[in-house]
């Protein structure tokens, strides 16, 4: 009977909260959204607070998850001037597949419970902006009805059970859908301590379920005595997870294995070894180990580290088109957006991921030709200034 009661009470939250958005559609629309952390106050005013919360908090004292916005701001610019910027141009190619711009879409759970529409809506936003769309585990959506949204480039974010079958089963059916490499999440042996889901006892709704994981009988989260997440996590994630299983998930797939979750030049080395075809510098949206460096900070560690070898990308704290200069000045072959993309979606749906990946991608082009960059290739580490900088000397006249 108590299940029942707090089943009803969960449906009825939502229920209410989706009246509330009804009533914030006309808000929205009269609101003139003008940067990418504007979505994030109105999806706060739509969604329950368990839900707002689970997107937005960090671990712990939330230091890294602020450190992950701060940190951009410590890079400065070196623009160039009196070069001829009247064309540019943004495309660039990750692991073989041409993108209109080094803006590619990182993987966030559960997006049904921001948007009936979910991953539906966000693969089609990606899709028609030209980039990637990176699809969770725990999506709310499954590999195949994502496929069937229409063509796009995708990649899928694979967490490892413990259960060897489900792990094997679930990457051979993303290979199928046409997705077109995995993104091994690495930093997740056991969950990040996520207060604030602890407060709110955060479980999945009970009308929605982890579609790929439906037919498994994986793919309900039990309410729990403090986050339904974690105590998920310790039930079926695998802790003993080691370098071994990326060599053993190549014996499984063709599929490009792109590591994500590296923030040391140690782990760089030793991933490029283990035969990662890439590296997504990543410290899971600071929901992990707090206090561990933002990503853009730990970034040119690991491309010094790479050596040129294979790909860095960037995932974490990017909300301004003047972050993925930094970040591809800093060696990054491109930039993953996370938080503003289920913000987005809460507020606007498909047309709020678009209009976020358009947003990102006029501020990017903008500050290219403001620091005279007419390509990505141009854009240099001379074009910036850190902290950990060398004084520069100054050139005799």
């Amino acid at each position: 009977m108590r299940v029942m009661i707090v089943a009803f009470a969960l449906v009825l939250s939502y229920a209410l909260s989706w009246n509330l958005r009804n009533e914030l559609e006309n808000f929205t629309a009269k609101m003139e959204i003008t940067n990418v952390s504007e979505y994030e106050a109105i999806a706060k005013q739509k969604l329950p607070k368990m839900v707002y919360d689970y997107y937005a908090s960090g671990a712990e004292d939330q230091w890294t998850l602020q450190e992950n916005r701060n940190a951009f701001s410590r890079i400065l610019f070196r623009p160039r001037i009196l070069i001829d910027v009247s064309e540019i141009d943004m495309t660039t190619t990750v692991l073989g597949f041409k993108i209109s711009m080094p803006i590619m879409l990182a993987p966030t759970a559960m997006q049904k419970m921001a948007h009936p529409e979910g991953e539906y809506a966000t693969a089609r936003a990606a899709s028609a902006a030209g980039t990637i769309m990176t699809l969770s585990s725990w999506a709310t959506s499954s590999v195949e009805e994502v496929a069937l949204t229409g063509p796009g480039i995708r990649f899928f974010q694979l967490y490892v059970y413990k259960d060897r079958n489900v792990v094997a089963q679930l990457v051979r059916r993303a290979e199928r859908a046409g997705f077109k490499a995995i993104a091994l999440t690495v930093d997740t042996p056991r969950l990040g301590r996520r207060e604030a889901d602890i407060k709110n006892r955060f479980t999945l709704p009970p009308f929605l379920t982890l579609k790929n994981f439906e037919g498994l009988d994986l793919g309900k989260m039990d309410k729990a005595d403090d986050s339904g997440l974690a105590s998920y996590v310790a039930g079926q994630i695998d802790r003993t997870l080691s370098w071994k299983d990326v060599k053993w998930l190549q014996t499984i797939t063709k599929l490009p294995i792109l590591v994500k979750g590296v923030i040391t030049a140690e782990d760089t080395r030793i991933a490029i070894e283990a035969g990662a075809a890439g590296i997504i510098v990543s410290n899971h949206g600071a929901r992990q180990l707090d206090y561990v460096p933002a990503t853009i900070m730990a970034l040119e560690e690991v491309v010094k580290a790479a050596q040129g070898r294979v790909p860095v990308f960037l995932d974490g704290g990017v909300r301004r088109g003047t972050d993925v200069f930094k970040a591809l000045a800093l060696g990054a072959s491109g930039i993953f957006i996370g938080r503003p993309v289920v913000f987005s979606l809460a507020a606007e749906g498909e047309a709020g991921v678009r209009k976020v990946l358009s947003m990102l991608r006029e501020e990017f082009e903008l500050t290219m030709a403001l620091s005279g960059c007419r390509s990505l290739n141009e854009i240099t580490r001379d074009h910036i200034t850190t902290d950990w900088d060398a004084p520069r000397p100054v050139p005799r006249l």
